[in-house]
């Protein structure tokens, strides 16, 4: 911008992202990224064994036990939901900036010079 090119943007707010990460694909991510071991073994104990249920009008549904997601308001949620898109730009031209569920594509767009007429 400081050198007066235009920028072509697009953002990405990938919604209810927190809630569709699948735990067995972050694990396999996570193990691919050399994450093992007792580390491994303590995250994955932090995303087992989780239920939830919906209150409606004072109307309880029955607990369900969750398959994806990970918690909110937690330190480590973001952190293990970049982990999960973290290859999302792999095959991308764009630069890409991601913040939590945010992700930004943008480019200098030079426009093609039109020939002058005499």
């Amino acid at each position: 911008m400081d050198a007066r090119h235009n920028i072509e943007t697009v953002y990405f707010d990938l919604a209810k992202a927190f809630d569709t990460v699948p735990h067995q694909r972050l694990l396999s991510k996570l193990k691919a990224h050399g994450i093992d071991g007792l580390v491994l073994n303590w995250i994955k104990g932090w995303l087992s064994d989780r239920w939830q249920r919906v209150c409606m009008d004072g109307v309880f549904s029955s607990w369900r036990k969750v398959w994806s997601g990970v918690p909110q308001g937690s330190v480590l949620g973001p952190i293990l939901f970049l982990v999960c898109i973290n290859d999302l730009d792999d095959q991308l031209s764009s630069n890409v900036l991601k913040f939590a569920d945010v992700t930004k594509l943008f480019r200098v767009y030079t426009r093609p010079k039109i020939a002058e007429r005499y």
